[in-house]
């Protein structure tokens, strides 16, 4: 008796798992897109009942308005896009400035918290508990209305051997003024850049094969410096400085630092500074003790065991939340417009929109320009935590 052989059934397409997840997929992506087109065409509608014309045309309009900082040449006949770029330099120039700062003093803080002088360790935690307990627009309100706006009136500025002035109106320093010949001591700064560069490597490859330090800091401070002073000498000091002079009821002349951007500065470096010094903190003490011990053990001193044991280490915990605090300062900075500093903000997203009425376009440059902004710090930090993080055979 022969027994029938049954073929296998083949189950329902919707039963299969790969199929399942390319629908799923595919439906979410066209309700996504019917969504947003269906927002888009809604909000047209809107405008046009409303009078309002959508659209980029306005950016070539005239802006009609001045900018108390401008890092670019800029005045009331200048375009609406204009604007947009003096604003987003404004908002560049805190955020790096901040980052600068509070990165410097972050690491210094972090490290007097771990000092085994107690007044030292207890001076750094109260900065710590200090500052990172206060909201930062506190913070800012403070520098700018109880600090800088309570400086004196020009007339009666605070001077720094007629050089520098610092009074209600901002902070006045010399200018400098590049002179034909300058170009050649740029040119020489770069081949000293590129000089610091091979010699590092050179005296990285040096030390893995003999073991040797080279005195590399000392080198490349010699190159930096030394260099380019001896071309700016035989190129005849191809620099000048102009002065801030009072000439009726304001200075004229240098480089003015406004209160608008050093209370937000201020606040900005000082309120991130906290936290990083806590990430500092941590970075360090997760590397092992025993590191210290061996470095110790070896004749090694204090500072070389932190410059050349500890901190290399400690970077791969310190680098990722430190990302994090990059991105909240530069976020951050949108509360300049509390105290009128002429960033995107407060200029673009404020003034403009309100001139024009393009609400729609203006807030969509700013987010984008935020989120780009945001994005090149992100990547930049992850291909640095990439060079940084521990390679396993």
């Amino acid at each position: 008796m022969t027994e029938s052989i049954s073929t296998p059934v083949k189950p329902p397409i919707w039963n299969n798992p790969q199929v399942r997840a390319i629908a799923f997929q595919i439906i979410a992506l066209v309700a996504t897109v019917a969504f947003g087109l269906y927002i888009f065409q809604n909000t047209q509608t809107n405008l046009r009942q409303l009078g309002i014309t959508s659209g980029f045309d306005f950016l070539s309009s005239q802006s009609g308005f001045g900018i108390v900082q401008s890092l670019i040449p800029h005045s009331e006949s200048s375009s609406y896009g204009r604007v947009f770029w003096v604003a987003l330099l404004n908002t560049l120039l805190v955020s790096v400035l901040g980052v600068i700062f509070a990165t410097l003093l972050g690491f210094i803080i972090g490290i007097a918290r771990l000092s085994k002088n107690w007044l030292i360790s207890r001076l750094a935690l109260a900065y710590i508990e200090t500052f990172r307990n206060i909201p930062l627009l506190l913070q800012i309100f403070f520098w700018y209305f109880a600090v800088l706006r309570a400086m004196p009136a020009p007339r009666q500025s605070f001077s720094l051997g007629e050089a520098a002035f610092l009074n209600i109106r901002g902070l006045y320093l010399p200018a400098p003024q590049f002179q034909p010949g300058f170009g050649w001591v740029l040119v020489a700064l770069g081949i000293a850049v590129v000089l610091v560069i091979l010699l590092s490597r050179w005296a990285h490859q040096r030390q893995m094969a003999t073991g040797q330090q080279f005195p590399t800091f000392q080198t490349v401070l010699a190159l930096l410096l030394g260099l380019p002073l001896l071309i700016f000498w035989l190129t005849g000091s191809p620099l000048s400085w102009q002065y801030p002079a009072l000439q009726g009821f304001n200075f004229r002349g240098g480089w003015v630092i406004i209160p608008e951007m050093a209370s937000l500065l201020l606040a900005l470096s000082l309120y991130t500074a906290a936290f990083i010094a806590e990430i500092v903190r941590a970075g360090i003490q997760a590397v092992s003790h025993g590191q210290t011990e061996a470095s110790f053990s070896l004749g090694i001193n204090s500072s070389k065991t932190l410059r050349l044991i500890i901190l290399p280490q400690a970077l791969r915990v310190i680098i990722p939340p430190l990302t994090n605090q990059y991105l909240n300062l530069t976020k951050n900075s949108s509360l300049a417009a509390a105290i009128g500093y002429p960033d995107l903000v407060s200029t673009f997203a404020g003034t403009v929109l309100n001139q024009t009425g393009q609400a729609i376009e203006c807030i969509a440059i700013t987010m984008a320009v935020y989120l780009t902004i945001s994005l090149l710090i992100s990547l930049l930090m992850n291909l640095y935590n990439r060079r940084v993080a521990l390679v396993e055979r």
